[in-house]
């Protein structure tokens, strides 16, 4: 496939070297910085374009890796030129922008649409996700979740320190992972009850932390903090049922060693049964998730993490934001039946 990267940052040169590495050609590499587009252009034997128009015009494939604002304009003029496109996560910078992106690729419905939610291709989410669908530790109750890092000095100078830019802080940065796990493995939500905090980074109108419950109707629960303050890079997804629970911990990297631990409950009480699955080497998560972007394209049907699984993500985080402003639990309200 010929691909189009804009965007030549940290994510947008992972995604090109993922992409060549699956035999894919990089034909072209926009960015405003023209000195990182060259450097990647130059690794990856592409041409530099002037425009972002003139790297979606130069393949049938775009993958967007800029700050949140430009997402949603870049991947509607994509769609709405006839090319399929990834964009890296969230989907927009609220609400709006990604049910303007679900429209359009719902007018557009042999555009291959893809939300960059690398997070679900880790083995211990997909051994997990095949447990829960053979009914492994029973009806699940509830959901124990933390994501965050220590931040750094000067972030509130980047763009995910700048409202217009980003859109939102923290929740919107890895809480929007943990919403999308939530959302893939156990369905969507009904309600939410949640509080954000700035607590030391001087972001002014973002948060550094934000604390969330998530409901259903059914009686189930997940609590989840997702923080800039965490010092030691950490990640954890615990998940409990009736017989037994599966935690994940670690993304590799700084976050740790990834595993997956599965605690199965004897009925007559006692030690129960535990089982840890440890994941080294290097982190997969990216080309797979470029495998079943390129599936998509290549053989039909639909992607992970496609405009109605997004769109219904940047619902249930609009709600977080409007229940932590209004200091209330709210109902989440999914804008279309395929979001839900």
């Amino acid at each position: 496939m010929k691909i189009s990267i804009i965007g030549a940052g940290l994510i947008g040169s992972r995604r090109a070297r993922v992409a060549r590495e699956a035999g894919d050609e990089v034909v072209t590499v926009f960015d405003p910085d023209q000195a990182r587009a060259r450097l990647l252009a130059i690794e990856t034997h592409a041409a530099v374009s002037e425009t972002a128009e003139d790297a979606i015009n130069a393949s049938q494939i775009a993958v967007i890796a800029t700050p949140n604002k430009y997402l949603t304009p870049l991947a509607c003029l994509c769609m709405g030129s006839g090319r399929h496109v990834l964009i890296e996560k969230p989907m927009g910078r609220n609400v709006a922008e990604a049910y303007q992106l679900f429209e359009m690729q719902t007018k557009h419905p042999d555009i291959i649409f893809k939300v960059g939610f690398n997070h679900r291709y880790h083995p211990a989410f997909m051994a997990a996700h095949q447990a829960l669908s053979a009914g492994k530790i029973g009806t699940v109750t509830f959901i124990r979740a933390t994501y965050g890092h220590g931040g750094r000095p000067g972030c509130e100078k980047e763009w995910r320190g700048n409202l217009d830019l980003a859109g939102g802080g923290e929740l919107t940065d890895q809480g929007v992972h943990l919403l999308d796990l939530t959302c893939w493995l156990l369905g969507c939500p009904d309600w939410t009850f949640a509080q954000r905090r700035t607590l030391v980074w001087p972001l002014h109108n973002l948060e550094d932390n934000g604390f969330f419950t998530l409901g259903w109707n059914d009686g189930r629960l997940a609590q989840m903090h997702t923080s800039w303050t965490q010092w030691k890079n950490r990640f954890s997804f615990q998940i409990y049922g009736t017989a037994g629970a599966l935690e994940i911990e670690g993304l590799g990297g700084s976050y740790g060693e990834e595993s997956l631990t599965t605690t199965l409950r004897k009925q007559e009480g006692g030690i129960p049964d535990t089982q840890k699955q440890a994941f080294g080497g290097p982190d997969e998560s990216w080309r797979l998730e470029w495998a079943d972007f390129r599936r998509a394209i290549n053989y039909g049907g639909s992607p992970m993490s496609n405009a109605a699984e997004g769109l219904s993500v940047m619902a249930a985080l609009d709600a977080v934001y409007r229940s932590s402003d209004s200091f209330q639990p709210i109902a989440i309200d999914y804008p279309h039946p395929l979001a839900k």
